[in-house]
């Protein structure tokens, strides 16, 4: 049935808090799925000059609907401009300017290092993922990356199955020693709240939670035993406009792409 605009479904509220963190101005280089909304939604709310570059080479796109893939004819359409694919990497990422890598993952660990490879062993896995893309080089030079990953066990572990992209390492500013330019995972957008390094030992702890979300849940979510902030702030629920704009950006979405996908015995417009 019908939500009114007071209920809302943990995956909005998690799309929602992702689409705040970033800024009006912001140039944000993003990932498919969940990053993509984030950012979209981001775009049609409060930071209409946000700056998104995908991987396949569109810059300042800006998209009505939500592409199915980073060669969706949508993002070219839009751009700004489209430049080839190592000049995104050379000039841009690698170059220092980009300001936040949105990205997400079947796996990350405590010390948000990221899985998009494999699950199980590498050389006969269970489970075949899509592969590293340009997650591992946003990771090492984006200003700063924001992760959005919907949190169970599973995907929240003790240790990843293969390391695609790097987070903090180990911890304990094992990063810094390293050649990777960028600044880390500064925030972690899960369904129940948001997860932060530690100052001293770049661990992910509980930062904020959602409203109906409780430090208990939390635990429960995650592989590992989830330290806490000393604070842990209450995040506002979505306000109507947010709530809005969400849905009506899935629904054209969706809209968009029944009429490109034909059934079996129906012809496309």
């Amino acid at each position: 049935g019908a939500r009114g605009m007071s209920a809302f479904t943990r995956d909005e509220m998690m799309t929602i808090a992702a689409a705040r963190m970033l800024w009006d101005g912001c140039v944000c280089f993003v990932g498919i799925g969940l990053p993509s909304a984030a950012c979209n939604l981001a775009r049609l709310t409060h930071a209409p000059d946000l700056v998104l570059i995908y991987e396949s080479g569109t810059i300042g796109t800006r998209p009505t609907v939500l592409p199915l893939s980073i060669g969706d004819g949508e993002l070219a359409e839009t751009a700004a401009c489209v430049v080839p694919l190592p000049e995104i990497f050379s000039y841009y990422l690698q170059g220092g300017r980009v300001d936040v890598g949105f990205l997400s993952a079947a796996q990350i660990d405590r010390y948000g290092n990221l899985n998009s490879t494999v699950i199980g062993p590498y050389g006969k896995p269970s489970t075949r993922l899509p592969g590293s893309g340009g997650a591992p080089e946003i990771a090492a030079h984006a200003k700063q990356t924001f992760v959005v990953m919907k949190a169970s066990p599973r995907a929240f572990v003790r240790a990843l199955d293969f390391r695609t992209s790097a987070g903090y390492l180990t911890g304990h500013g094992e990063r810094s020693c390293g050649s990777a330019r960028g600044g880390g995972p500064k925030a972690v957008v899960t369904d129940f709240g948001i997860l932060k390094p530690l100052p001293a030992s770049d661990e992910l702890a509980l930062a904020g939670l959602f409203p109906e979300t409780s430090i208990e849940q939390a635990r429960a979510a995650v592989g590992w035993p989830l330290a806490l902030f000393d604070s842990i702030e209450t995040i506002a629920p979505p306000a109507a406009g947010e709530l809005e704009t969400l849905r009506a950006l899935h629904a054209r979405t969706g809209a968009a792409h029944r009429r490109t996908v034909a059934l079996p015995g129906e012809r496309t417009p």
